[in-house]
Formats: C-alpha cells, sequence, structure tokens
C-alpha cells in the first residue's frame, strides 16, 4: 500500500517525537542532588587544564523557548570538532523506528491490551493523526510514549535543532547509542509494566499539554533538581518495581553506555555533548562519570535567551514578594 506524502510526513514527526522520548522525562532515582552547582543544565569540560568541551542537558521539546539559541551558544558551539547526541535522528534510523514500534509477526495491539483500553486509546491518539492501520499494529510501548508528550508539530526538537546548527557549523554529529541499544529497555521491559504505564497515560493524556509546559518552564529555570522533582512525582502511582526498572535501564545503564562512547571522542577532540538532562545528576550520572574519569566539570549559565530572560527577572520578582 502506498502512502501519501502527508501521511509520510506525519509519521517522520511521530518517529521524531519517539526518538525524543527515548530518554524518558518520568524516569528519575531517589539520588539527590549533592551540591547546589550540581544542579546546573550547562558545563564547561576540561582536564588538566586544558579544553574538552561542553556538556548540555537538554529537554526533549519543541516548545519555541528551548529552541531560542543565544548567539553564545552558537559561538561555543563552533569551538568544538564534533557534536554528540544520544542518537543521530536520521531518516534510515527513523524507518528502521517505526518497524521496531510495530509488531512485525502479524500481532494486533487491541489483542494485548484488550477492546476496552484498545478504544480508550484510538480516541486518545485523535489528536496526534495517527493512521488507524498503525494504531492497529502498534506494540504497547509504543502507544504509551506517544501519549507522554503533546501532539508533534514541526519534529524540530531541542537535541535535533542543535545538531543542524552543529553539523552547519562544521561539526561531525554522531551518537552515543545505537537505536537498538535505546530501544532495549522498552523492548525487554515486562508487559505488566507495559500495561501499567500505558494505563497511567491513558488516564493523564488529556494534562500533557500542561505537564509538559511546567517542565519546560522548570528548565528555562536551569535548575536540574526541579526537573528531578516534577519527574518524581509523574512517577510516584507507580508500583516500585515500574519505577526501579525505568531507573535502572532507562538512565543508569544507558549513561554508562553513553560513557562508554564519550571518552574516545574526548580523548581525541573537543566535543559538545547534548543529551537529556535526567541524564546529568545522581550517582550514576554524567556530571559524576565524567569527574570520576578525572575532567573537571564547570557550572555556566543555560545559553537560551528565554533562560537569560527568566533570569533576569528574578530579582524583581523577588522584590515584589
Amino acid at each position: 500500500m502506498k502512502t501519501s506524502s502527508s501521511t509520510r510526513h506525519r509519521l517522520f514527526i511521530w518517529g521524531m517525537a519517539l526518538l525524543a522520548l527515548l530518554s524518558p522525562a518520568a524516569a528519575t532515582g531517589s539520588d539527590r542532588v549533592s551540591a547546589e552547582t550540581d544542579s546546573a543544565l550547562f558545563w564547561s569540560i576540561s582536564r588538566n587544564g586544558k579544553p574538552a568541551g561542553y556538556l548540555l542537558g537538554t529537554i526533549h521539546s519543541e516548545d519555541p523557548r528551548v529552541l531560542d539559541f543565544s548567539t553564545a551558544l552558537v559561538e561555543v558551539m563552533t569551538t568544538n570538532q564534533v557534536f554528540a547526541m544520544e542518537m543521530v535522528p536520521d531518516l534510515p534510523t527513523l524507518q528502521r523506528l517505526t518497524e521496531y514500534m510495530q509488531y512485525q509477526d502479524g500481532t494486533g495491539l487491541e489483542s494485548r491490551i484488550g477492546a476496552e483500553r484498545f478504544s480508550r486509546l484510538q480516541v486518545a491518539l485523535t489528536p496526534y493523526r495517527v493512521p488507524s492501520d498503525w494504531i492497529a499494529r502498534m506494540k504497547v510501548w509504543a502507544a504509551m510514549m506517544t501519549l507522554s508528550i503533546p501532539p508533534p508539530e514541526s519534529g524540530f526538537f531541542m537535541d535535533f535543532s542543535l545538531s543542524l546548527r552543529a553539523a552547519g557549523a562544521g561539526l561531525r554529529v554522531t551518537g552515543l547509542e545505537t537505536l537498538e541499544q535505546q530501544l532495549a529497555f522498552l523492548e525487554d521491559m515486562p508487559m505488566q509494566q507495559q500495561l501499567a504505564l500505558l494505563d497511567q497515560a491513558l488516564a493523564e493524556y488529556h494534562r500533557v499539554d500542561e505537564v509538559h509546559k511546567q517542565m519546560v518552564t522548570s528548565y528555562l529555570q536551569g535548575d536540574v533538581r526541579e526537573l528531578k522533582f516534577q519527574a518524581e512525582e509523574q512517577m510516584a502511582q507507580l508500583d516500585p518495581d515500574t519505577r526501579q526498572y525505568f531507573m535502572r535501564e532507562g538512565i543508569d545503564r544507558r549513561n554508562q553506555r553513553m560513557m562508554q562512547s564519550l571518552l574516545p571522542l574526548l580523548a581525541k577532540e573537543q566535543v559538545f555533548t547534548a543529551v537529556g538532562a535526567l541524564h546529568l545528576p545522581g550517582e550514576f550520572g554524567l556530571i559524576r562519570l565524567l569527574r570520576a574519569q578525572g575532567y573537571d566539570l564547570s557550572p555556566l549559565p543555560l545559553p537560551l535567551n528565554a533562560a537569560a530572560q527568566a533570569s533576569s527577572q528574578e530579582p524583581a520578582q523577588a522584590q515584589n514578594r
């Protein structure tokens, strides 16, 4: 069956949204940020007094406020040779993603989740403009992840937009993980946990815009601790086993894997690294992992115009309280 150009465009945006969510914003752990300075989202990296690159915690959003990059960010980016992100969202990757997101053995989603859930899911997915035949073949985790962000419009999420800027500035863009590595924790998740997450997504999908805007506002404040707090609230309704699985497989093990890919790059060239913000803090976060390897990290202001504007307004707001 041929796919129209408009449908292909929707599927591209849909794929971009799913790629953005593969660093789950709802995954968190009990570890607290040990020092106030470790709550920063942007860091310079050096070793033995020599520049090694930068580390930026991103938010997987296409909100215009996080796409308004400062001139300073573009200038800083061009001092590096490599732009490293979680995974490069090129067309072959997106094509493989759409295959992974669907059962390939003839299994139907309704048979996995039941008629009542399936009917609710069809209603919930209406704003996403996902073709009905695709919904019928979606995997449970793919349905859950799709409902976890607002319906995407452009597909130009922060990470993707940064990679385009980097490529335009002459940096080599590389991924720290493969698609298969990123998908492993979702593919291997016990079905009972997938269903629990889908039930939560179905119960809260009408609030997804509100929650997302709150996350972006917290992100622009430049404090990863507030993002962790909001993530903990989102996960509080889930059973401990599901929360622990997300933290262990979706964050900690992925952090270790990304470090294994990042260290050889840092040893040779200056690297601008941009990954989801919740990969930075914690005992197994990239900040501590880099320090354990002998790198020095220094916090920097979040290089977004909206963040700078919010920061300049804080003193006046404090006086009015």
